[in-house]
C-alpha cells in the first residue's frame, strides 16, 4: 500500500536537538511539512498513521481507466489551472500518446511505452526539441495523477526525452529594426488600420510579449512616471478576462519617443476604446461576439486577426528574410544585456518564471562579442595586449569594433 505521509527529522539551529515532521501532500496536490514538536519516535509514529489515515478517506484509490476516459479527466480536473494553450497543447500530446500505445488501461502504462512514444514522435519527423517538450508534458500528466492517488506509481518518472541541440537565437541587427518600422510606417499609409509601427516600438523598447501588448489599455500607461504595467484583465463590460503567462505581472520603462508616439496615438485614437492596439472596428466586433457568448476566452483567439500575416509582409518589406514578431522580444533582452543588467534585472522585467528560461532562449550572442572574440584572438596571435586594443576602442568615437579591428591589423 502506498504511504500517503512520511516522517522526517529537522534540526535545531544549535544541531544539538531534532525534532520530528510529518511530510505529505494534500487533497489539492501541495506539498505540506508539519512540525509535531517533539522528538518522540512511537508518539510520532502514531501521529503519522493517523494522518496516513486521514488521508486515505479523502484520496481517491488507484482507478481502472482507460487511457481516452483518463485523459479527458485529467484535462476537466487541470482547466483554468494553466492557459488554454498549454492545454490545448497537452491534449494534443495525449492523442498522439493513445494513437501509438492504443486505448490501454491506465494502471498497465509501463516505461517502455514511453521510450515507444518518442520513437513514434521521431518517425513522424518532429524535431528534438518538440518532441522533448510532448515529453515534458506527458510527465506532468502522469505526476498529477500520482499526486491526486489515481496511480500507485508515476511509470515515466525516469523516462528521458531525446537531446536536442540548442537552437540558435535570432534577433534583429540595428539596421533591421529601422528598416522594419520604415516599413511599418508605410504599411499604415497604404491603409492598415492597426499601429504597427507603434507596436514594434514597443516591442523593441520594453520587451512585452504580442499578447501583452494586444490585451493593454490606456490604464496601464502611466504618462508621468514614463511606464507601463503588465498586468491581467477581469472581464467586465469593457474588456474581456485575460491572463498573463507565468501570472507575472510587472512594470516596464517607456523611453521619451515610446511616450510621445503613445500621447499622438491616443489622441487620434475615436473615444471609446480602452486597448490601445485594438482598432475600433475590431473591438466594436470583439464585443458583439462577447454579447452573443461566442467570445471564449480559453480558445485563445487574439483581438488581431491575421496577426502573423500582416508582420510577415512588413518583415518581407523591410527585406528580411527570417524573423517573428517575438524575436522582437529577444532582441530587446539581449540589447539589455549589452547595456549592462544582469541576468537577474532582466528576468524580472521579463516575466519569467526562472532565470534559465532568459538565460537559454533570449540572450543572443551578439555580433559585437563576436568581433570582440576575433580581436582578442588577433592580439594573442600578434603578441599584442588585448586590454589596450578594446581601451583603445572604447575611447574611440570610430565605434568600439571599427577601431580595434584596424588597431589589430596596424599593429597597435
Amino acid at each position: 500500500m502506498k504511504e500517503l505521509v512520511r516522517l522526517r527529522i529537522r534540526p535545531s539551529r544549535d544541531r544539538k536537538s531534532f525534532r520530528y515532521m510529518l511530510d505529505y501532500m494534500d487533497r489539492n496536490g501541495k506539498r505540506r511539512q508539519i512540525s509535531l514538536g517533539h522528538a518522540d519516535k512511537r508518539r510520532a509514529e502514531r501521529q503519522r498513521y493517523e494522518k496516513q489515515l486521514e488521508l486515505r478517506m479523502n484520496v481517491a484509490e488507484p482507478i481502472s481507466m482507460r487511457l481516452t476516459d483518463f485523459f479527458e479527466d485529467s484535462l476537466v480536473r487541470t482547466k483554468r489551472q494553466v492557459r488554454a494553450t498549454t492545454l490545448k497543447e497537452r491534449a494534443r500530446t495525449m492523442r498522439d500518446f493513445t494513437e501509438c500505445v492504443g486505448d490501454i488501461d491506465v494502471q498497465h502504462v509501463r516505461y517502455e511505452h514511453g521510450e515507444r512514444f518518442i520513437q513514434y514522435c521521431l518517425t513522424q519527423n518532429l524535431t528534438a526539441g518538440t518532441v522533448t517538450k510532448k515529453v515534458k508534458q506527458l510527465k506532468r500528466v502522469f505526476q498529477l495523477a500520482e499526486d491526486r492517488g489515481q496511480l500507485d506509481r508515476h511509470p515515466l518518472r525516469r523516462l528521458k526525452p531525446p537531446k536536442a541541440p540548442r537552437r540558435k537565437i535570432h534577433v534583429f541587427t540595428e539596421d533591421e529594426c529601422y528598416r522594419l518600422c520604415k516599413a511599418a510606417q508605410k504599411y499604415e499609409e497604404k491603409g492598415s488600420a492597426n499601429k504597427w509601427e507603434l507596436l514594434i516600438r514597443m516591442g523593441l523598447g520594453t520587451g512585452m510579449r504580442r499578447g501583452e501588448l494586444l490585451n493593454a489599455t490606456w490604464r496601464d500607461i502611466d504618462f508621468a512616471r514614463m511606464t507601463v504595467d503588465v498586468a491581467p484583465k477581469k472581464g467586465s463590460v469593457d474588456t474581456w478576462e485575460w491572463h498573463i503567462k507565468d501570472t507575472e505581472r510587472r512594470t516596464l520603462p517607456l523611453t521619451a519617443e515610446l511616450v510621445r508616439l503613445l500621447v499622438e496615438h491616443q489622441v487620434s485614437q475615436p473615444e471609446g476604446c480602452p486597448y490601445i492596439f485594438v482598432p475600433m472596428s475590431r473591438y466594436k466586433c470583439i464585443q458583439e461576439l462577447r454579447r452573443a457568448g461566442q467570445w471564449n476566452v480559453e480558445k485563445g483567439r487574439s483581438p488581431l486577426s491575421k496577426f502573423c500575416h500582416h508582420f510577415n509582409k512588413i518583415r518581407n518589406r523591410a527585406g528580411i528574410r527570417t524573423g517573428t514578431f517575438h524575436d522582437l522580444r529577444r532582441t530587446c533582452l539581449s540589447n539589455w544585456v549589452v547595456q549592462g543588467l544582469s541576468l537577474h534585472e532582466i528576468k524580472e522585467l521579463a516575466g519569467h518564471a526562472g532565470i534559465e528560461t532568459t538565460e537559454r532562449f533570449y540572450l543572443a550572442v551578439r555580433k559585437d562579442v563576436v568581433d570582440r572574440a576575433r580581436i582578442a584572438s588577433e592580439a594573442l596571435r600578434k603578441g599584442q595586449s588585448v586590454a589596450r586594443l578594446l581601451r583603445a576602442a572604447s575611447e574611440s568615437d570610430a565605434g568600439p569594433i571599427t577601431l580595434s579591428v584596424n588597431a589589430v591589423q596596424n599593429g597597435l
